[in-house]
């Protein structure tokens, strides 16, 4: 429809004025020393090969000498010197670039501010005033240079910032790519003396970790908001994949802030958003009881940093209709409530909010509150680790085993993993690029496996690295290559390249993944670094299908990226990656208008950045957090949980055990997967094959499975209950029942049932996923 629709003359004005203006790219790292200006002058470099006229103006090389190898011949426009007390500060010479009037100016610095009576006042004046003349720019920024981000980077680090620049600032950009540095690569360059440590006490490891957490957040945030105008622009409803919302559905009453503070410890170990909504009905005046609990709410949601907003309750049925609809408006993925207090011959006649939530929900997890109160009134709060128990086991005499463990642990070599949204980003390129300068510093480096795809810009960066010979496997009379793990560890290099992490071994190979191989090297004390796309991760598997409908066959367990000493993000923009992908930089040309209509397509790519950006700003946090627990942007998880998961052998299965994992590693938990039988029921082959698999993937992800009997189908759900029991359990994971519904009239509702007997525990009820018809979108009111 907004296809055929005539511009208004103002639209028309505003779309021939961007033709004439110039674009804006703006390299955001944590702090100085990350690499901007060398990824900046690096694209100068690209772009002046793709005869584009590029110069630089006002550029901060710092002296280190990659950055300085990067200007080459690029020209130089002489910017305006002053000095600051005894700091030299460089302005733009805005009249000789004018004069000058190139395509591209390179410029550091956005955040900086011009001396006194300069035309503007500050750079990010001067780099509008350029792109209106029609002048592109590519510029960097700090993020703590940025206002908003500034206090909290004072308050987090003790960091200074005297010249920032407004947040918004990045909004007018094109695109906006993140430079991400682990705090070991820093640091590293520091001891060099390729960075000077300046600022205070920035350069500490917490503090390092914490702006690097910073920068990814805030990037995810921005890929968000584009995400959402994007499927917003093609009438696309629900939650997109990549980000959490949490919406808590409460009441004024005494219980009200126990559902808020709930969602809130969610959102908050999620680090998704939070979104409260109260009922009332218009016509009808709150009493003064529920006024007095109507004010707390929304002071306590103000408080943690929530969305709030009141619905109109025109009727009782009405409300999960109106629920769900919000839901689906606000891309909420988890609807937080409380557990019915009704019993089962009143749910039977009355109907009951939960039951008819749950039969409405698809793509949102409804997580319902456990009525844990003793009397009304009572408040439940986290409860505290206990601090003894921590400071005695720093005094436990270990057991041989764990003797054995740390030495292993300190044989071990060091293992580095580049990980990207999507194929393309540029992560194999800057593997090899890290090798080669290994190789200048006199270290032993190897290329152990290589996978170029034929992308020439890859194949330059191999230099002067030896690779290892593939190893050659007969497999049904063909003669396939893999990765020469043994001879790798025979020749003993000190540092070996290998691309990859996800990829699965030819039949007859000693180990059946890659990522196995990589383990036997490191435990040789040989360091590894190596590649992988956030895709390939396993527990973000259903993620990854729900945004690009495609299921990915090769994973890696979570914890071998958390064995990782560092991980990296390689960030590009959406856009770039499909220009680079259009010039067959990324795949051969005949298979480009596929990618670009499949997996490349703009809304995925966009997910995908989202989702890598989330996991690794994740990543950094629960390091963050075995470091030092004040330092974590999330704040510690002060609540001892155990999650017992409840799986059949359905295709859901899977999505249980994943979600099981990434709650269970985001509170500390311990975790368990239970799949209950039938007494009498013989397991097939093809059942046993079945549960065997569900249990390995269990196992792998760190969980512990158990098999249980039931006498009978309606002992099913007290078994269920009698087994969480057992593990003390704080939070069950089911799935959504998938009967019609006179089948759950005629043989009744395990879910129910489970809900109703296990009111004392937190219950997540794991959504359906697939495409929304249009009759399935609840009606408000239905």
């Amino acid at each position: 429809m907004e296809t055929f629709k005539r511009k208004t003359p103002e639209e028309l004005l505003l779309s021939i004025s961007k033709l004439h203006r110039g674009r804006l790219k703006v390299y955001i790292g944590a702090v100085s020393g990350s690499g901007k200006t060398y990824h900046m002058l690096r694209e100068g470099q690209s772009l002046k090969t793709q005869g584009i006229d590029v110069v630089i103006c006002a550029v901060s090389t710092m002296q280190r000498p990659e950055t300085v190898g990067q200007i080459g011949d690029l020209e130089r426009v002489p910017s305006i010197h002053w000095m600051k007390g005894a700091i030299e500060k460089k302005d733009l010479n805005l009249e000789a670039l004018i004069d000058r009037n190139p395509e591209v100016v390179l410029v550091d610095g956005l955040a900086h501010r011009n001396r006194e009576g300069a035309r503007f006042a500050t750079r990010a004046e001067d780099i509008r005033y350029l792109l209106g003349c029609g002048i592109s720019v590519i510029t960097t920024v700090n993020v703590y240079e940025l206002e908003g981000v500034t206090e909290l980077a004072k308050k987090l680090t003790g960091v200074e910032v005297h010249e920032t620049v407004p947040a918004e600032t990045l909004e007018m950009a094109d695109e906006v790519v993140l430079i991400d540095a682990t705090p070991e690569a820093l640091l590293s360059r520091a001891a060099e003396g390729h960075l000077k440590l300046g600022q205070g006490s920035l350069f500490k490891p917490g503090h390092l970790a914490v702006l690097r957490e910073l920068s990814l957040r805030l990037m995810a945030e921005g890929v968000n908001e584009s995400l959402e105008k994007y499927r917003e622009g093609l009438g696309m409803i629900g939650p997109s994949g990549a980000a959490e919302r949490i919406l808590v559905s409460t009441q004024y009453h005494w219980n009200g802030s126990i559902y808020v503070r709930r969602g809130q410890q969610i959102a908050k170990r999620l680090n998704g958003e939070l979104i409260v909504v109260a009922f009332v009905q218009e016509k009808k005046q709150l009493t003064k009881e529920a006024a007095a609990f109507r004010g707390s709410i929304i002071k306590l949601v103000e408080k943690v940093g929530g969305g709030f907003e009141e619905l109109p309750l025109q009727s009782r049925r009405s409300l999960p209709g109106v629920l769900v609809t919000y839901a689906l408006e606000h891309g909420v993925t988890r609807i937080v409530m409380g557990h019915s207090k009704q019993t089962k011959w009143q749910e039977f006649w009355q109907g009951s909010i939960v039951h008819d939530m749950l039969r409405l929900t698809k793509n949102i997890d409804v997580f319902i509150v456990a009525d844990r109160a003793a009397h009304e009134g009572e408040r439940i709060l986290p409860a505290k680790l206990e601090k003894p128990e921590e400071e005695a086991e720093l005094f436990r005499r270990l057991s041989s085993q764990e003797v054995e463990s740390k030495i292993r642990r300190i044989k071990r070599g060091h293992f580095k993993v580049y990980i990207g949204a999507a194929p393309g980003v540029g992560k194999t390129y800057t593997m090899l690029r890290e090798g080669n300068d290994l190789l200048k510093k006199g270290i032993n480096v190897r290329v152990g496996l290589l996978e170029t795809h034929g992308r020439q810009e890859t194949l330059a960066q191999i230099g002067h690295l030896e690779t290892v010979p593939r190893k050659v496997i007969e497999y049904r009379g063909s003669r396939l290559e893999e990765m020469d793990t043994h001879e790798i560890i025979r020749l003993n290099p000190e540092v070996v390249l290998v691309d990859e992490l996800a990829h699965t071994n030819v039949p007859g190979s000693k180990n059946k993944k890659r990522y196995e191989d990589i383990l036997d090297i490191l435990s040789a004390g040989i360091s590894v670094i190596t590649t992988v796309n956030v895709q390939h991760l396993e527990s973000l598997n259903d993620a990854v299908e729900q945004i690009t409908g495609i299921r990915v066959r090769e994973t890696v367990p979570d914890h071998i990226l958390r064995l990782a000493d560092e991980v990296q993000l390689i960030d590009v923009a959406p856009e770039s990656l499909q220009q680079r992908m259009r010039e067959g930089r990324i795949y051969s040309m005949d298979k480009v208008d596929q990618a670009l209509n499949h997996f490349f397509k703009t809304g995925n790519l966009i997910a995908l950045r989202e989702l890598a950006l989330r996991e690794i700003a994740d990543d950094v946090d629960e390091r963050l957090e075995s470091w030092q627990r004040s330092s974590s942007l999330r704040g510690p998880c002060r609540r001892q949980e155990v999650i017992h998961v409840c799986i059949d052998t359905t295709p859901q299965a899977e999505r249980l055990i994943r979600r099981g994992f990434r709650i269970a590693y985001r509170l500390k938990a311990r975790w368990y997967v239970t799949y209950v039988r039938m007494e009498r029921q013989e397991l097939g082959e093809e059942a046993r094959r079945r549960l065997e698999s569900l249990q390995q993937l269990t196992e792998r992800l760190g969980g512990t499975f158990e098999t249980i009997a039931a006498a009978g189908r309606k002992q099913l759900s007290a078994v269920i209950v009698s087994q969480a029991n057992h593990y003390k359990a704080t939070q069950m994971i089911i799935g959504q029942s998938k009967q019609a519904w006179w089948k759950e009239l005629y043989r009744g509702s395990i879910v129910k049932r489970v809900l109703r007997a296990a009111r004392h525990m937190d219950v997540l009820v794991v959504a359906e996923y697939g495409p929304l018809n249009a009759a399935e979108q609840p009606l408000e009111g239905k």
